[in-house]
């Protein structure tokens, strides 16, 4: 479930998922015209870094906390930092903060959540923005009601929590379905790298139901031992993330490249970190 997160927000992959998210929306408000942000996996909004579930697993301080500490970062680091120190010491946003932090006066921001008490927190968060609204669901269901938006312009961001068996196949259907209602919106798929083979299958599938324009970024800091205290949290800690980015916009594939490469050297727990961009097709 998402209420989960709280172990992991902040860690080397929120810093490369809200990088690329970062990116993604200075590239649209580059434009006058509107544009949507619709997050199918919302969460609870805001995150306690500093609070038990976090000091856990130490992840936040050797995610976000180190990025937060270098004198200087490159491309979207930079703005995605800013947009992190805004909410306090402690404070970690979530994508659909970090999105409404970014939104102009026309856009909008639409957050799906299936998790009654996340839905709640998530409400909380983003209290008093109007240009925001939270959708009680599953996103399978409500992307369909959602797609195309209004704007016609816009990103779509799936981040499932990945504990069911089938759940990749299931997001990469469901991803499908929505390129073919909104082909020209730009979707970011997040996914742990755990099992490289789900994830080529995904891109084939993709690649399979015309999708023009796929790329892959993906993040490895490197394999650390992992503490006792990180056991019971999830099968063991994550040491690889990627997306799947359908229709990424101009000079995205070049920034990305760039952010991968430095998030490695600076987030590595050990020997053999790398970040790298695969371009499975281009217009």
């Amino acid at each position: 479930m998402n209420y989960r997160h709280a172990y992991h927000a902040g860690n080397f992959a929120d810093c490369l998922k809200h990088a690329a998210l970062v990116s993604v929306l200075l590239h649209l408000r580059k434009k006058e015209t509107p544009f949507a942000v619709i997050d199918a996996h919302a969460g609870r909004g805001l995150y306690d870094i500093g609070g038990v579930e976090a000091k856990k697993t130490g992840e936040a301080e050797a995610g976000i906390g180190r990025l937060l500490k270098l004198q200087s970062v490159p491309g979207a680091l930079e703005p995605y930092r800013e947009i992190v120190r805004s909410f306090g010491e402690g404070g970690y946003p979530g994508s659909p903060l970090i999105a409404a932090r970014l939104l102009r006066q026309a856009d909008r921001l639409v957050a799906i959540e299936k998790h009654g008490g996340e839905n709640a927190a998530l409400k909380a968060a983003l209290a008093g923005e109007k240009r925001a609204s939270i959708v009680l669901g599953d996103y399978a269901a409500e992307l369909p009601k959602l797609l195309p938006p209004r704007e016609r312009r816009g990103v779509v961001l799936l981040d499932p929590p990945f504990e069911e068996a089938d759940e990749f196949a299931v997001a990469a259907r469901a991803l499908i379905a929505a390129y073919r209602r909104f082909p020209g919106g730009i979707f970011l798929f997040w996914y742990p790298a755990k099992e490289r083979a789900k994830v080529d299958a995904s891109a084939g599938e993709l690649l399979n139901a015309g999708i023009k324009a796929l790329l892959k970024v993906e993040l490895d800091v490197g394999r650390a031992p992992a503490p006792e205290s990180t056991e019971s949290i999830g099968g063991g800690r994550l040491s690889a993330t990627g997306l799947l980015v359908i229709n990424p916009p101009f000079g995205f594939a070049d920034e990305m490249r760039i952010i991968s490469s430095f998030l490695a050297q600076a987030l590595a727990q050990a020997a053999g970190a790398y970040g790298k961009i695969i371009i499975y097709a281009e217009r």
